[in-house]
């Protein structure tokens, strides 16, 4: 049976006084900030540690809660960690007993935190288990439901003390994902990022672009004696590749489509989107249109980068 109910006798974790200590050694100013992560196995706590992760969270998952002081005196020794997110819960088995008793210390050490308890319907989370074909970390020899009704009763006070309670059973992890970020006052903070990439179609298409666009129908540079040597970031191809009838109108549509597209991709929360720009060879036509797409994105107000796949190759 797994009802952690032999851990002492008294109740009490004696690792309270260890932590205690660890909070009085701690800088009394700047702490970082700590969020707890917990709930009902299957609920996404996993999916709601990666959504802090990528918001710019150090993330520790599967945490046993007697570390997190520990973790704490590590992140304030010069770590560079302004927020923690700590996943716990009953995968650390008896440890978990303990969180309650670290939760305290952190109130008696005036160390600021929040606890995030993510939740779903019994039903909803045999569903999920039965689809991942894995059992539930409290249901030992017995069924998958005997496992999530155990699992919520220990769980029980911790919830009535949870700042903030996710019901996930009609939420998408997309849904989930925004949630997390709206409690952690991040909705501005993470902003799409646009890669514009040209490259050669001999040499292969970009396995991870988005987008692919073809400017072979722009006359070919190297076939002008003078510019074969350039390329198209030197101004001699610009100016030979933009004054082609339709190189501008080509640039000019393709970044207000692209333009029209982030609102979607930043709410689908998609943080990555390459353009791939392709010529022949990757060294004229192409990289010259990307290099004035990156500028007309960047003046849309896009945050762009540019690569040039294949600019140097043989």
């Amino acid at each position: 049976m797994a009802d952690f109910s032999d851990i002492n006798d008294t109740g009490k974790i004696p690792i309270g006084i260890a932590n205690m200590d660890f909070a009085m050694s701690l800088p009394q100013n700047e702490f970082p900030e700590v969020l707890i992560i917990t709930g009902m196995s299957g609920a996404g706590r996993s999916q709601a540690g990666a959504t802090l992760e990528d918001l710019g969270w150090y993330v520790i998952d599967n945490m046993p809660p007697r570390l997190i002081m520990a973790m704490l005196k590590l992140a304030m020794s010069g770590g560079g960690i302004k927020k923690l997110a700590c996943v716990v819960d009953v995968r650390s088995r008896k440890f978990f007993q303990e969180l309650l008793h670290v939760l305290q210390d952190l109130t008696d050490a005036s160390i600021p935190y929040r606890i995030i308890f993510l939740d779903a319907a019994d039903a909803e989370l045999v569903r999920r288990y039965e689809s991942v074909r894995r059992p539930h970390p409290l249901q030992d020899d017995g069924r998958l439901l005997t496992g999530i009704r155990r699992e919520r009763e220990l769980l029980a006070d911790l919830r009535t003390r949870a700042d903030e309670v996710i019901d996930t059973t009609h939420r998408s992890v997309h849904d989930l994902a925004r949630e997390i970020r709206r409690l952690v006052g991040t909705d501005s903070e993470i902003k799409l990022e646009l890669t514009v990439m040209s490259f050669g179609f001999k040499y292969g298409l970009p396995l991870d672009a988005d987008h692919v666009a073809d400017v072979r129908f722009i006359p070919n540079p190297y076939w002008v004696s003078e510019l074969r040597h350039l390329s198209g970031k030197d101004e001699p191809v610009r100016d030979f590749v933009m004054k082609v009838d339709g190189a501008q109108q080509f640039v000019q549509r393709y970044a207000e489509l692209i333009t029209g597209m982030v609102a979607g991709y930043e709410h689908e929360l998609k943080p990555y989107v390459t353009v791939a720009i392709g010529c022949t060879g990757g060294k004229h036509r192409s990289v010259a249109i990307s290099e004035e797409l990156a500028r007309q994105l960047r003046n849309n107000g896009l945050n762009v980068r540019t690569i040039h796949r294949d600019l140097g190759r043989e």
